[in-house]
């Protein structure tokens, strides 16, 4: 009998547990496997999936969240591949479109000079479109746009931001990461800025980088910057800062979070499983006004996202690094 009542309990939180929709890029990343040497000299690859908000749909599934990607992929072996990879860490596909167009590609190598060398072939990540029978689905649960590729036009773009129109009239808690890559954005960074404000104003969690938030805010001090964003509309704001922890920012207070010391290995992934881990805490508290009232909380909250990003650095890959919850608890 006493079993049979725990594991109603488990149902009952289960469902009370907010599903997570990550919307925007998946892609295969090919990354050289002699680094030192520009890509025209790379004669071998290895084959990974990529794109932040896949990484953080599979960062919330494997801590035992609801997490739904929703995004492109080309009908055809790559997308296979990537489908299969969210399948397999539990994310919930079902969302997810298939397009005629080829599925998208980057190819990456590091100079010896330690340059990145990068390579963008975009596809099917951009044909992304607008299903409004989601929107019966969405209230009162949790919207994560990430921004890579979502702000460089095509269908992409517009559905990017129709979600975000959802987000708000169905009451969703929003975070928003602007994905800043460098290689996407060479000499338009204005443009990114611009495009990015209406999702900082709107959002009530902005996950940013150091340098994210510099250029957003055009401050060089974060805590500064945390004050621009904050006016701009951003209810909570953290920054990455690596080894050092995480700033965590709110209109009232403001505090560096520290992180657990570790030998990184590759960081690959560690913003998107800080995030997710963030999220997937937020998705278990099953009512969002505490994040809101309770500093304390979110505290605590970030402390655990700093260690399942750290963790993420002892491994290699993104995806395959993402800590479990038993992980995570050890």
């Amino acid at each position: 009998m006493e079993v049979v009542l725990f594991s109603m309990y488990l149902r009952i939180l289960r469902n009370l547990m907010k599903k997570v929709y990550c919307i925007g890029e998946v892609l295969i990343d090919f990354v050289a496997e002699r680094q030192g040497s520009d890509l025209s000299k790379a004669t071998q690859f290895t084959k990974k999936a990529g794109g932040a908000p896949a990484n953080v749909a599979c960062a919330i599934a494997k801590l035992g969240g609801k997490g739904i990607f929703i995004g492109s992929v080309g009908n055809d072996p790559f997308g296979k591949f990537l489908l299969d990879t969210l399948k397999n860490e539990g994310v919930d596909i079902s969302l997810t479109q298939l397009s005629e167009t080829f599925t998208t590609l980057a190819f990456v190598s590091l100079s010896e000079g330690g340059e990145r060398d990068f390579v963008f072939s975009r596809g099917a990540d951009q044909e992304l479109s607008y299903n409004a029978d989601l929107r019966k689905n969405l209230p009162g649960n949790i919207l994560h746009l990430g921004a890579a590729t979502a702000l460089l036009g095509g269908p992409l773009e517009k559905t990017y931001t129709k979600y975000l129109f959802d987000g708000l009239t169905k009451e969703m808690f929003i975070c928003f990461d602007p994905n800043y890559r460098t290689d996407l954005w060479k000499d338009d960074e204005e443009t990114f800025i611009k495009k990015c404000m209406p999702f900082v104003e709107k959002s009530h969690l902005c996950k940013f980088s150091l340098e994210e938030a510099q250029l957003l805010s055009g401050k060089e001090d974060v805590h500064d910057a945390c004050d621009v964003l904050h006016k701009v509309g951003a209810k909570i704001i953290t920054v990455t800062l690596g080894k050092d922890g995480t700033l965590l920012s709110t209109n009232e207070k403001k505090k560096v979070i520290p992180s657990i010391a570790v030998t990184p290995v590759d960081t690959t992934g560690a913003g998107d499983a800080f995030i997710g881990c963030l999220l997937y805490q937020i998705s278990d508290l099953g009512n969002f006004e505490p994040v809101f009232e309770d500093f304390d909380l979110l505290e605590n909250i970030v402390a655990k996202a700093n260690k399942a990003g750290a963790i993420t650095t002892t491994n290699y890959g993104a995806i395959a690094a993402l800590p479990t919850k038993d992980q995570l608890e050890a």
